[in-house]
């Protein structure tokens, strides 16, 4: 009961954002939601390793900051192509820092903890900076629900689908639940998603609202919704993999009934990218709006 109760409240307060919000109030629910996610990150990068090794020296204020400078960086003000020379900037920072605060017993660390460390905003602030730069396009809102859509739609089916009928396993060394027939019924789950996304946009275009009209041809639509699952499915298996490499189960409790926020949104954190570099070919080979 947990579970569907956090679930709702979540999918509401995210609709309500994607639909009535403003620019400033999705980069700082999103910058919310990458801080809290670095910070699982950052407990996860330190306890991973063989028993008896030493521990990751990330430093939680550079994480912070650093996190909250991308999403600065996604301001109407900042040029785009910031992010990148940042990244750089941030990451010469935490070596340096790593490198003049290790001891000589401690030198070893220094190269690992500062890959640990950019990798973290790479892997989980970065991502979530696209939100606000995909809801802000032209046709925001509705990539952001089409995303969204796939991403927990595939979520449910393979949860549930899974449990019932799944009887062989997925990648049994990363996430032992998962099996092949809920990752099929995943994708199936997504693009049915989709397809209703489709169809409600239809509508409300009928009536005269284009909020969640989708121009571009159904096949581009549907192969968009099975290559955003898969990459969501990818997504979360790659949490699974930190996590079985730290010894937990879950990225955290702050969500009753599903663990951590990284819990939450690790399909996210990969399937956004994809989208946003499968907007870019489309802009690169002509093939038209969302």
């Amino acid at each position: 009961m947990k579970r569907i109760v956090t679930a709702v409240i979540l999918i509401a307060v995210v609709l309500a954002l994607v639909f009535f919000g403003r620019l400033w109030m999705i980069t700082l629910f999103a910058a919310i939601v990458a801080e809290l996610a670095a910070y699982e990150y950052l407990i996860l990068a330190t306890t991973a390793g063989s028993p008896g090794s030493p521990l990751t020296r990330i430093p939680l204020w550079w994480m912070a900051a650093s996190t909250a400078l991308l999403f600065l960086a996604t301001l109407p003000n900042w040029p785009l192509e910031a992010q990148f020379p940042l990244l750089s900037a941030l990451t010469i920072i935490l070596f340096a820092w790593n490198g003049f605060s290790a001891h000589r017993n401690t030198l070893d660390r220094v190269l690992p903890d500062t890959a640990k460390g950019i990798f973290g905003l790479i892997y989980v602030a970065y991502p979530l900076t696209l939100i606000p730069l995909l809801w802000k396009q032209e046709d925001g809102i509705a990539l952001i629900v089409f995303l969204m859509a796939c991403v927990w739609a595939g979520d449910i089916a393979a949860l549930y689908i899974g449990k019932r009928y799944g009887k062989r396993k997925l990648a049994p060394n990363l996430s032992p639940n998962k099996t092949w027939e809920g990752s099929l019924a995943s994708v199936i789950g997504s693009v049915l998603a989709a397809g209703l996304v489709m169809l409600i946009g239809d509508q409300l275009a009928a009536h005269g609202s284009t909020i969640l009209h989708i121009t571009e041809p159904v096949w581009q639509s549907i192969l968009l919704a099975i290559v955003l699952n898969l990459a969501a499915q990818i997504g979360d298996l790659l949490e699974s993999a930190i996590k079985r490499g730290a010894n937990v189960k879950d990225s955290g409790t702050m969500l009753p009934g599903h663990g951590g926020i990284l819990d939450r949104i690790d399909a996210l954190l990969l399937a956004a990218p994809v989208l946003w570099f499968a907007l870019l070919l489309k802009d690169a080979f002509g093939l038209g709006r969302f």
